[in-house]
C-alpha cells in the first residue's frame, strides 16, 4: 500500500487548515512525550508529509512549538482571570493557591514555558519572537490589572510574580518529570526522597512565601 503523494495547500484557507493539523500534530506529540522529544520528523510524520513539505510552514521545529506556547498564555490566562475576576477580595495564600493549581492543570505548557527560553525563542527568526513576546505582555498586564485590583500590588511586582509563578512552574515540571529509570531511582532511594517533586504544592507554597513578603493584602 503506497502513501498518497503529499498536495501543498493552494488557498489561504487550505493554508490555515494544514498549519493547525501541524499545530495539532505537535501539541498530541508534545502532551504524550515531552517537547524534548519531539523532532520535526516525528511532526511531519504524523501530519502525513515529508519534513521538506512541513518547512513550507514554519520556519522550525521551534517556531511550532513557540506558538503552542503563546497559545498556553492565552489558555492560562483566561482561566486565571476567570476565577480572580470572581473575587471581590483575596488573601496572598488564595492567590498563590490559583495561580498554582491553574499552571500545575496545564502540564504541556508548564513544559513549554521551560523549553521557550533554553531553546525555541533562539531558533527562529525574529519575527516570530517578537510575535511571542507581544503575546505573553499583552496576557502579563491582563493577569496584573487583577493581581493590583485584588491584593495592591505595583505594576513591576505584578510583573515579578508572574514571572517567578511561570519560571518556576517550567522548572518544577521538569524535576516532576525525570523519566522512569531516575523516577524509580528517586522513589527506591530515601536518601534522594527529595528529589521527587509535586509542582502544585511546592510552587502554591513559594508563591505564598513570595506574595505576603512583598506585603500584597495590605491595603
Amino acid at each position: 500500500m503506497t502513501t498518497p503523494a503529499f498536495q501543498r495547500a493552494r488557498s489561504v484557507q487550505a493554508k490555515q487548515a494544514r498549519e493547525e493539523a501541524i499545530l495539532d500534530a505537535a501539541r498530541t506529540l508534545g502532551r504524550r512525550r515531552g517537547i524534548r522529544e519531539v523532532t520535526l520528523t516525528d511532526i511531519a510524520a504524523a501530519v502525513g508529509m515529508h519534513k521538506s513539505a512541513l518547512l513550507r510552514y514554519f520556519e522550525t521545529r521551534e517556531q511550532i512549538f513557540l506558538k503552542l506556547t503563546a497559545e498556553g498564555w492565552r489558555q492560562w490566562s483566561a482561566d486565571l482571570r476567570g476565577d480572580l475576576e470572581r473575587r471581590a477580595h483575596a488573601t496572598p495564600p488564595e492567590v498563590a493557591a490559583v495561580i498554582a493549581a491553574t499552571l500545575a492543570a496545564r502540564p504541556m505548557f508548564c513544559d513549554l514555558l521551560a523549553q521557550a527560553p533554553l531553546n525555541l525563542e533562539r531558533n527562529v527568526s525574529i519575527e516570530s519572537v517578537r510575535a511571542f513576546k507581544l503575546v505573553t505582555f499583552e496576557e502579563i498586564e491582563l493577569i496584573g490589572a487583577e493581581l493590583r485590583r485584588l491584593l495592591g500590588l505595583t505594576e513591576l511586582q505584578t510583573i515579578d510574580t508572574i514571572a517567578t509563578a511561570t519560571s518556576m512552574a517550567g522548572a518544577l515540571w521538569q524535576m516532576s518529570s525525570p523519566g522512569p529509570r531516575l523516577r524509580e531511582l528517586y522513589e527506591t532511594d530515601p536518601r534522594l526522597g527529595h528529589a521527587v517533586v509535586e509542582v502544585e504544592p511546592r510552587l502554591r507554597r513559594v508563591l505564598a512565601a513570595f506574595l505576603t513578603g512583598l506585603g500584597a493584602g495590605a491595603l
